[in-house]
C-alpha cells in the first residue's frame, strides 16, 4: 500500500485552526489543535541602519488591537560607535514623531572579564526618565568590537488602550566597551491615553551596524 505525503500547508482545516493540526483515534485520524499563543509578526535586519523601526499598517506590521500584549526580540544588535546606549521610543496614533511622554526606571548587574569589576549592581539614575520624551534606553555602554553585541526583549501592554498608559518591561544583555557581560532591567510606562501604534529602536549615536529585531503578538494574554 502506498503511502502519500502531503505539505500541512495544503490543508485548509478551518478558518480558527489555519494549519494546526493534531492526530486522534477518529476514523479520519485529526483534530484541529490550538495554534501556539506567540505569532511572529514581522522581522527587521538591520545593515548600517540609523533607526528600526514597527508602524502599524505599514509593511505588514500589525501593533493595534489585534494583540493585548506585543513582545519585541532584538538578537546581536551590533552599533557602529563604540560606548554607545541601545533605545526606543514610541509614537502615539496620527502622532508627529518619537517623543511620548515617558516615565521610567532602570537598573544593572555587570561583571569584567579580567575580574577587576563585579556585581556592580546598581539603580541608574542616568538611564531613568521622570516625564520626559526622549528615546529610553535598553542598554548602557555597548561596545562596538567585532565580538560585541546585545540581545534582549521588550514587552509592550496592550499599546491600543485609550484608558490606561501604556506599561512596558524590558531586559537586556550586552557586551559592554571595558569586555565584559551587562545585565540591564528598565520599565516604564508612556503616560498617554492615546494608543502607541508605532515603535522605533536606535543607538543614542551611530548606526546599527547588524542585527536583527523580531516583533510578536501574543493571543488571549
Amino acid at each position: 500500500m502506498a503511502i502519500s505525503k502531503f505539505n500541512y500547508n495544503s490543508f485548509n482545516v478551518t478558518p480558527v485552526a489555519g494549519n494546526a493540526l493534531s492526530f486522534n483515534s477518529d476514523a479520519d485520524g485529526f483534530s484541529t489543535a490550538g495554534a501556539s499563543s506567540m505569532v511572529l509578526i514581522k522581522t527587521l535586519t538591520a545593515s548600517s541602519s540609523a533607526t528600526l523601526s514597527f508602524v502599524d499598517g505599514t509593511s505588514s506590521v500589525v501593533l493595534d488591537d489585534t494583540y493585548p500584549v506585543y513582545v519585541f526580540k532584538f538578537i546581536n544588535i551590533h552599533p557602529e560607535t563604540d560606548d554607545k546606549h541601545f533605545t526606543f521610543q514610541g509614537n502615539a496614533a496620527g502622532g508627529s514623531g518619537f517623543n511620548e511622554t515617558i516615565t521610567s526606571t532602570h537598573f544593572r548587574a555587570y561583571q569584567l572579564d579580567n575580574g577587576s569589576g563585579t556585581g556592580g549592581l546598581a539603580y541608574r539614575t542616568a538611564n531613568d526618565q521622570a516625564q520626559a520624551t526622549g528615546y529610553q534606553r535598553l542598554t548602557e555602554e555597548q561596545g562596538n568590537a567585532n565580538s560585541e553585541s546585545c540581545s534582549g526583549t521588550l514587552t509592550l501592554f496592550n499599546p491600543s488602550s485609550t484608558t490606561f498608559v501604556k506599561h512596558f518591561i524590558a531586559r537586556s544583555f550586552s557586551m559592554m566597551l571595558d569586555s565584559g557581560p551587562r545585565d540591564v532591567f528598565a520599565a516604564g510606562y508612556f503616560n498617554t491615553t492615546s494608543a502607541i501604534d508605532e515603535i522605533s529602536f536606535k543607538f543614542t549615536s551611530g548606526n546599527i551596524d547588524s542585527g536583527t529585531i523580531k516583533l510578536y503578538g501574543i493571543k488571549d494574554s
